[in-house]
């Protein structure tokens, strides 16, 4: 098992998922890149994002580009104010799935890390992918893959998100395979299963049409989706 923890940490910058996480910051930055040659500009709204995230990308690099970025998150304590940088990160309260006060195309860049798979729905799946295609001409998304054999969330357990959900609910309510330890009763258990839905490919193409898609591997295996729609048609 210990190579699905190192795998899985991303807190250990020798890990897997944080060298994923590396090479996955070095597209984005490219992709940045693009937008700002073809408009002089980046305005960026990260989707269900963390204002931490932006850091690890690089604020001097951001500043170089001309890049401004709104994190908009459904909950006021999953955001961190105290980090906000003035100059080029401001953080929202609202649903990503219903950007109502956000017109068309407002921004230049969408942006999503992990979020389309906590939506809950697959109604609010399509609600997120809709508005993220809406507010800007070019989007990022990336999301983990059902088919890959260890999902993140529940990396204390290989193939765990491939049982059928109420014997994933009785194992989350007696042992501890999620990161938060054992969880307490069948209705908390039943809500983290619920919590979580990984998307395979023809899903995700059918939520991002447009989208040129690549994978992300792990020795050979599909590991996570990023989905691009960019100046270039996309290609990452």
């Amino acid at each position: 098992m210990a190579e699905v923890f190192l795998l899985a940490d991303a807190t250990n910058e020798h890990s897997v998922a944080s060298r994923m996480r590396r090479r996955r910051d070095v597209k984005l930055r490219a992709l940045i890149d693009d937008v700002y040659r073809a408009r002089g500009q980046v305005r960026l709204i990260d989707m269900g994002g963390t204002v931490q995230y932006w850091s690890r990308v690089g604020l001097d690099f951001l500043k170089s580009r001309k890049t401004t970025i709104t994190v908009v998150n459904l909950f006021e304590t999953e955001i961190d104010f105290d980090a906000v940088d003035p100059e080029i990160i401001r953080a929202e309260v609202g649903d990503a799935c219903d950007l109502k006060a956000v017109a068309d195309g407002e921004y230049d860049l969408s942006h999503s890390n992990s979020v389309i798979e906590h939506v809950e729905t697959w109604e609010n799946m399509k609600r997120f992918a809709a508005e993220t295609r809406r507010v800007a001409p070019f989007y990022y998304v990336q999301t983990p893959y059902f088919w890959f054999p260890v999902d993140p969330h529940y990396y204390r357990f290989p193939m765990f998100h491939w049982l059928p959900r109420p014997v994933r609910a009785r194992l989350l309510s007696s042992m501890a395979i999620a990161h938060a330890g054992k969880l307490d009763g069948i209705d908390t258990a039943s809500r983290v299963v619920d919590s979580a839905r990984l998307l395979d490919r023809p899903q995700f193409e059918f939520l991002f049409p447009d989208a040129k898609l690549a994978f992300e591997r792990f020795f050979g295996l599909k590991k996570s989706m990023i989905g691009v729609r960019g100046p270039d048609g996309g290609a990452l």
